[in-house]
């Protein structure tokens, strides 16, 4: 065999086993989903069954998690994008030696553990009156939820030809149109996937939410609390749900983006 093939052969190989690395706890989720067995198990066979999708509908405590959960990303979104844009923003723009340390400043929640913004939320805003709920931990997924959105942001402004913004400056359009007309619309994919970013980020956190949400859940933090007790094929329920959410997600994006004339 040659050296050519062997190559071939080894990264066939690796491609392989990642992918099975990567899909087979998926696979093995969604099987213990259809197991009558009564807690997550593909070891224990028990049959098949559809009887704890009919358990999720009547599951109180999960639905109402699911709600704020949602309730919470959009809060975050609502924040997020605006703040993250706005830092984008003044860091594309600023020409100043300062210019680096507000970077670091602005990017440091990324860096800062779940439990430390939690802790820092709740001793600033406690004095306030305000405690644990939804809106605190909205304020507290905010913080660094915002620091990704502005990456992503500062990511696309670097491409941006600024000659355009500069041209339309000359020909007497304001500030605002400028930003309405020309850069807005160059954000506009950056903005669409930072809010699926920022909305993931929001429903997946644990440590930050389940400090701030006070006697509110969500529905990780639900999760978390029924490790204590014994799990059951529920959760694998939700999971198979959002895999399926994602892959028609994931193929109607790519259905519509092939049907799109190439643009340059």
């Amino acid at each position: 065999m040659s050296r050519s093939r062997l190559a071939d052969a080894l990264l066939s190989g690796y491609m392989a086993l990642f992918l099975v690395y990567l899909f087979a706890p998926l696979a093995v989720m969604s099987l213990a989903a259809f197991n009558a067995y009564p807690y997550p198990s593909v070891t224990q066979w028990r049959g098949f069954t559809l009887e704890w999708f009919s358990a999720l509908v009547h599951d109180a405590r999960i639905l109402r998690g699911l709600l704020n959960s949602f309730m919470v990303a959009a809060g975050v979104v609502a924040l997020s994008i605006p703040l993250g844009l706005a830092g984008a923003l003044v860091l594309t723009r600023l020409s100043s030696r300062f210019g680096g340390l507000l970077y670091g400043a602005l990017v440091s929640p990324v860096l800062t553990p779940g439990i430390i913004i939690a802790i820092s939320t709740l001793v600033f805003w406690r004095p306030l009156g305000v405690g644990g709920g939804l809106f605190l931990a909205t304020i507290a997924q905010s913080t660094f939820i915002a620091s990704y959105a502005m990456l992503m942001f500062m990511a696309r402004l670097q491409r941006q030809d600024r000659s355009l913004e500069e041209a339309a400056l000359d020909l007497g359009a304001s500030p605002l149109l400028v930003f309405r007309r020309i850069t807005l619309p160059f954000l506009m994919p950056s903005i669409g996937a930072a809010t699926l970013i920022a909305v993931l980020q929001s429903i997946e956190n644990y440590n930050t939410t389940v400090f701030t949400i006070g006697s509110e859940w969500t529905l990780v933090t639900e999760i978390g609390a029924r490790f204590r007790f014994g799990l059951t094929p529920v959760i694998n329920v939700i999971g198979v749900i959002f895999v399926v959410i994602t892959v028609a997600t994931a193929l109607t994006w790519s259905a519509l983006k092939r049907r799109r004339p190439h643009t340059a």
